[in-house]
C-alpha cells in the first residue's frame, strides 16, 4: 500500500504503467475505492499510459477525516496528491463523485489538467435533492452501510447485467459495505452542495463526457447540460448501461476513453 501526505491527510494510491508514460489520474464514485477502476487499468497501461488511481478522502485506504467535507476540499486533496507525487499535468478521469471532483479541480487548478473525462456525473442538483442526501446520511448514521447495498446495486447496474454477472458485483457490494460511515457522510455533504453548472463554461481543457443511457441517478439530461456549457466537449452515451458504466459496459467505455486519450497525447 502506497500513501502520500496531501492536504493534511494520508492518500492511498496505486501507480501502474511505464514511468515515462502520460499520467491518467482516476477518481472513483461514492462508496467505492480505487479498485472500481480495475477494468480500465490493463487497457490503458497496454497503450503506454501511466495510471494513477487513488482513494478519495473517507474511502478505502485514505484517511477518514471528520465530516463534513466539501468538493473544494476533495479537489484540493487531488491537487496536493499530484504535487506530492511530482506530477505537473495529468489526464483526469472521474466517475460520479469523481466527476464532480474533476470539474471542481478543472476550475481551481486548470494548470494540472491535460484533459478531463466526466463519467456518469452531474454539475448540480435541484433543491429538492437535499432531502434525499439528508435521508442517506441519516440511514448510514443510524443503520450502517449494509442498508445501502441493495438499493445502490439497483441504481448502479441494470437488472439484466446484475442477473448475469453476480461475480462482478460481489466486489462492488464489498466496497459499499466497507465504506466508513464518517467518510460516506462527509462525501454526501460535499455532493449535496454540488453547484458548478453556471461556472463550468470556464473549463477550457479538452473534455469527454461518458454516460450510461439508463443511468437513473445522473441521467443523460445532466450530461447534456454539461456538454452545452463546456465548449468543444464530446459526449458518448453507452446503450443499456446504468451508473457504473465502466463496469457494466467495459468494452464500449474503454474504447471511448482510449480514443479520446490517444487523440490528446
Amino acid at each position: 500500500m502506497a500513501t502520500v501526505k496531501a492536504n493534511g491527510i494520508d492518500v492511498h494510491y496505486v501507480m501502474e504503467g511505464p514511468a515515462d508514460g502520460p499520467v491518467v489520474t482516476m477518481s472513483h464514485s461514492l462508496m467505492t475505492t480505487l479498485e472500481m477502476w480495475d477494468p480500465q487499468v490493463k487497457p490503458l497501461v497496454d497503450r503506454g499510459l501511466r495510471v494513477l488511481r487513488y482513494d478519495t478522502r473517507g474511502h478505502g485506504g485514505s484517511s477518514v477525516a471528520e465530516p463534513p467535507y466539501t468538493l473544494d476540499m476533495l479537489a484540493a486533496d487531488a491537487a496536493a496528491m499530484l504535487e506530492a507525487l511530482g506530477i505537473h499535468q495529468t489526464h483526469f478521469v472521474g466517475l460520479s463523485m469523481g466527476g464532480m471532483i474533476g470539474q471542481t479541480l478543472a476550475l481551481a487548478r486548470p494548470d494540472l489538467l491535460k484533459t478531463l473525462t466526466l463519467c456518469d456525473t452531474s454539475s448540480g442538483y435541484p433543491p429538492e435533492a437535499a432531502a434525499m442526501w439528508g435521508d442517506r446520511i441519516k440511514g448510514a448514521e443510524q443503520n450502517g452501510m449494509e442498508q445501502a447495498v441493495a438499493g445502490t446495486i439497483e441504481r448502479w447496474f441494470s437488472p439484466t447485467f446484475a442477473a448475469a454477472n453476480d461475480a462482478a458485483l460481489a466486489p462492488v457490494r464489498e466496497m459499499i459495505r466497507g465504506t466508513a460511515v464518517k467518510g460516506f457522510v462527509g462525501c454526501c455533504h460535499a455532493i449535496s452542495k454540488l453547484a458548478v453548472t453556471d461556472r463550468i463554461s470556464a473549463i477550457r481543457v479538452p473534455t469527454l463526457i461518458i454516460v450510461g443511457e439508463d443511468d437513473p441517478g445522473t441521467p443523460v439530461s445532466m450530461h447534456i447540460t454539461i456538454k452545452e456549457r463546456i465548449a468543444g466537449s464530446q459526449m458518448v452515451i453507452i446503450p443499456d448501461a446504468r451508473h457504473l458504466s465502466n463496469i457494466e459496459a467495459v468494452e464500449p467505455f474503454n474504447a471511448a476513453l482510449l480514443r479520446f486519450l490517444q487523440a490528446h497525447r
